[in-house]
This record gives C-alpha cells, structure tokens and sequence, in this order.
C-alpha cells in the first residue's frame, strides 16, 4: 500500500488540488450536500458508547512524524470522530439549544473557509467589514427601533461600533460588562480610568467599597465569568433566587439600595430574555425601571429568546428590552447559524469606545477596523451566514419557524399535563419547558401528605436521572435534565427532564414517542419499584 511522503510535491498537492471523484473524501462531500440527514442517520452511530472507549481512539499526544493521505484521514474521521458524534440535526434531539441547520450553510460554510477573511482589520476583511456592520444594524434595528438617520451616520462610521460579532453569549456578556465597567470607572481629572489603573485605584478613587453585578439564579454561568475576568471577584456577582423563575424587580431594587447604602456600586443589573434551564424571561421593563433608579447599566442576555423579536405574535414577550443598554444575542441559537455565532449590541453608538484599542501595525486610530473595539482579536466572517439567512428566510420566514417552536412547546406541555404518568414543572414561555414523571398514586400522595414530598421528591430525583442516562444511551432520542428550585414542593430543589424544541423537524409523533419511551424505560428501574412500594404501604 503506497504511503503518503513529506515532499513540497505533496504538500502542494494538499494547498492546490482538489481531491478525485472517488476519493473518501469527495464521496463525504457530495453526501453531504445531496442528503445531510441521510449522511447523519448512516454515519452517526446510535449506540451506547462510553466516553471512556471513544477516548481510546484519541489517546496518542505525540504529533505524527510522517503524512497521511487526506482520503486515508478522511476514512479515519468517519470511523473515529463521525460515528461517535451527536446527532444534533435528529428530531429527537431535544436536549439543547442545538437544532438542524438548513442546507445552505454547507456550502457557504465552504465558501467561508476557502476565503478566510480575519475580521480583525480592513486589511484582511474588506467586504467582510462592511457586511458585518450592516447585518449588525439590522439586529440593532430589531432590538431597538431608532430611525434611518441614526444608523446613516452610525453603520459605517470610523468612530462608532452598534455592537461586535462574537464565538458566542459568553463572549458577548463579557465584553457588555467590560463596557459597563469602563464606562462606570471613567478617566476623571489626573485619574486615568479603570482601564489604564485597574479596579482597585478606580474603585478607590470613586469612593467604592466593592463594585458587583445583580441578576438571578437562573443566570447563565458566564455571568461568573465575567465577574471573575474583570476583577470583581465571583462573589461579587449577586444571583437572587426566583422561585418562580424570573428575577424579581422589587428584591432588586431592594437589594441595590442596601448595597449602596453601604458604598458598594451596582455595576449591572442583568435581565435573562429566555432562560437556560427553563426558557423565561425576565420583566424587563419593570428590571429597567430600577436601573434607572439605581443609576446602573442595564444589561439583557438574549442569547436564547432575541430571535422571538422576529415575530411579531410573541416579540411583545420581551417588552422593554428596548431599553437595555446592551444586549446580547446568538444566531447559532433560534436563527439557525453554525456554531460561533453571538453578538453584543449596545444602544449607545459612542459606548463601545470605553473599550477601543490601537495598535500601530493594525486598529490605527480613524480607521473602520472592527477589531479596535472587540474582546477577540482574530475571528472568521461568521456575519456572512447570519448574513444569508436572513435573506434567504425573511423576517417572515423567522416568524414561521418561532412562533412555530413556541406553539410546539404548548402543545408538548398540553401532552404531559393531559398523561397520567407525567408532571408539567415549568409552563413554556418560549420553547423550553420541564417535567417529570410522576405516577398517578405519588401525585396524589404528594398533594395530600406533604410532609412526605421530600422523601417521595428524592425517589423521583433517582428515577429522572436513571431514565435520562438510559434513554441517552439508547441513542434513539435525547433529553436533557437539570436540577430547579419550585415554589410547587416548598422551595424543594427537584431533578426535572429539560426541553428544548426548535428543530422544525421535530413533529407531534416525535414528543409522543419520547414520552412512552420514557415511560418504558422507567416502569423497568429500581426506583419505580420503590415508589409503587411507597404508595401501597400504609
């Protein structure tokens, strides 16, 4: 068998030459472009495989010394890394905020790497540039409505930025509060600013004890982050409970008084437009109320439910967030982008200069560079995607595919709440709900003896997490789980099933099938066998 050698012939081969028709290669292309589906279901294998052994395949860290045929490779990848992959195109995948994608990413994915721009600078983005602009005025035109002569001088103006393209909402919310922080520790007469002296002299200089962020217990964890990477410390990012899973707005402003009666700065108050876990949304309205009370930034992280501003039956869900002084969102989420894909936007054009850089070899002061006012430095041309599917679907064709998501979650909730066996936990407010089983007799037991609901709670714990794990490794449909503190059982924190259902090929006959395949797989585990034994003992 020939091998492949190191020779500037073949590595001129590799940069130049496009592979045969019946390479293994140009056979997985051509798959993938006529059937993706089809690829998918053929070569993503749904067996239960344990981490463990398909770690095997990945355990050599020395670096190959000699080449290898890209077909070869190729042959590898699907034997190694394709048939262990997750299906996330299946209909039955309804565990995360990962959904099918329609087919034109495929080839423009192509088209994005074969040009790869890096839109950092003019210099390396020339068209690039422009078009990232404009896709970011139109997403700040949905968020926030201002009129034609505002964006005429703000979209392709030098000294003005609405927002920045990022891999993604963590990304976005970091660089939202790094924007709240400079704008709050600002340069100030012999004072240089938060940026040039740090937090300690900034806070020191304003006559701050401690600066900290307000959101809830619902929050997405790189709000943590973020208060670690900009010094505040994780501790300083104040989550309030929300038994009833939205934040508060009267425990916020009480609590941001009580802070700055003892001369702590309330950076942000962060506002979450569709939850992780549970898909609500704060009262945003109400949440900027007490930032202006407070005199604070008001930040929304709408990485999940921004995309509900396409429709116009449910964007009123998200009143007020207008009013954010940024926002962020990802189109790899409910616009159905690849991966990579977030955005911050600020309504104030001026605000992303708290946070411009310079350099004299790129990001020279008046020029369009993108890259002066962003957390990350080199990064792809992803706007291009969000670019194409927002013309190739329409504002129309988004509000078809959430307003679609949304009423298959009602009709989803209406299924559990309707089966004998099930308990509704979270009503959908967009297209994420939660639940678990439940037998008839514990439902009742649970409402007419509740000093028994944390022992009967505990049991039900173990079998949602037994039929999670089962169902998962069957490879058949997925479901993910998390763990929520319900207002329902006393505050009681409870193991529930989580959904997520915007795959628009995800239909009726789907969530049915998940739902009898749980209920299978339950009636066979240990734990069922201890709550039928519960109910029947006096």
């Amino acid at each position: 068998m020939n091998k492949a050698r190191a020779s500037m012939e073949h590595l001129y081969r590799v940069f130049t030459a496009p592979e045969g028709r019946e390479s293994k290669l140009a056979q997985i292309e051509q798959h993938l472009s006529a059937n993706l589906a089809d690829f998918l279901s053929r070569h993503v294998v749904a067996t239960a495989t344990s981490l463990e052994d398909i770690e095997q395949h990945f355990d050599d860290f020395t670096v190959p010394e000699a080449p290898q045929f890209v077909s070869d490779h190729a042959e590898q990848l699907l034997e190694k890394l394709v048939a262990n992959s997750v299906n996330t195109y299946s209909p039955q995948f309804i565990g995360h905020m990962t959904s099918a994608l329609p087919y034109f990413h495929l080839p423009l994915a192509k088209l994005l790497v074969g040009l790869n721009q890096n839109l950092v600078k003019i210099e390396t983005s020339k068209a690039f540039t422009p078009l990232e602009r404009q896709v970011l005025g139109m997403m700040h035109q949905m968020v926030y409505g201002h009129n034609e002569s505002f964006y005429r001088a703000h979209l392709h103006s030098a000294n003005y930025s609405l927002g920045a393209f990022c891999s993604g909402g963590t990304i976005a919310n970091i660089s939202a509060l790094w924007v709240a922080r400079n704008q709050a520790l600002p340069a100030d007469g012999s004072f240089r600013g938060v940026s040039q002296s740090g937090l300690h002299a900034a806070l020191k200089h304003y006559g701050y004890q401690d600066m900290v962020i307000i959101t809830s217990k619902r929050g997405h964890y790189s709000l943590s982050k973020a208060a670690d990477v900009l010094g505040l410390g994780r501790q300083n990012l104040v989550m309030l409970p929300c038994p009833e899973q939205t934040l508060d707005p009267e425990l916020v402003l009480a609590e941001g008084l009580k802070l700055q009666q003892q001369g702590i700065k309330i950076l942000a108050i962060v506002g979450i437009a569709g939850t992780t876990e549970t898909g609500h949304v704060d009262p945003l309205e109400e949440l900027a109320d007490v930032a202006d009370q407070l005199g604070c930034h008001f930040h929304v992280d709408a990485a999940w439910g921004g995309a509900t501003l396409f429709s116009t039956e449910y964007r009123h869900l998200l009143k007020g967030v207008e009013r954010a002084d940024s926002v962020t969102l990802d189109a790899h989420k409910q616009m159905y982008v690849p991966m990579g894909a977030g955005m911050v936007l600020f309504k104030d054009a001026n605000a992303s200069n708290a946070v411009r850089h310079h350099a004299e070899y790129i990001l020279r002061e008046g020029s369009k560079d993108l890259g002066a006012s962003t957390l990350e430095g080199s990064r792809n041309g992803m706007a291009m995607m969000l670019y194409a599917s927002i013309h190739i679907f329409g504002r129309q064709g988004y509000q078809l595919l959430i307003d679609e998501s949304i009423n298959k979650a009602r009709h989803f909730a209406n299924l559990i709440k309707h089966h004998d066996h099930f308990e509704l936990i979270t009503e959908p407010t967009l297209c994420l709900l939660t639940y678990r089983l439940c037998p008839p007799d514990v439902s009742h037991q649970l409402a007419e003896q509740p000093e028994e609901s944390h022992r009967l709670n505990q049991i039900l714990d173990n079998l949602t997490v037994a039929v999670q794990k089962q169902q998962r490794e069957a490879g058949k449909s997925f479901v993910s789980r998390t763990r929520l503190a319900t207002s329902r059982y006393n505050g009681q924190t409870i193991t529930v099933f989580r959904v997520v259902l915007a795959n628009p090929l995800t239909t009726s006959a789907h969530l049915q099938d998940i739902l009898n395949e749980q209920l299978a797989i339950a009636m066979k585990t240990e734990s069922w066998k201890r709550l039928e034994h519960c109910c029947t003992t006096p």
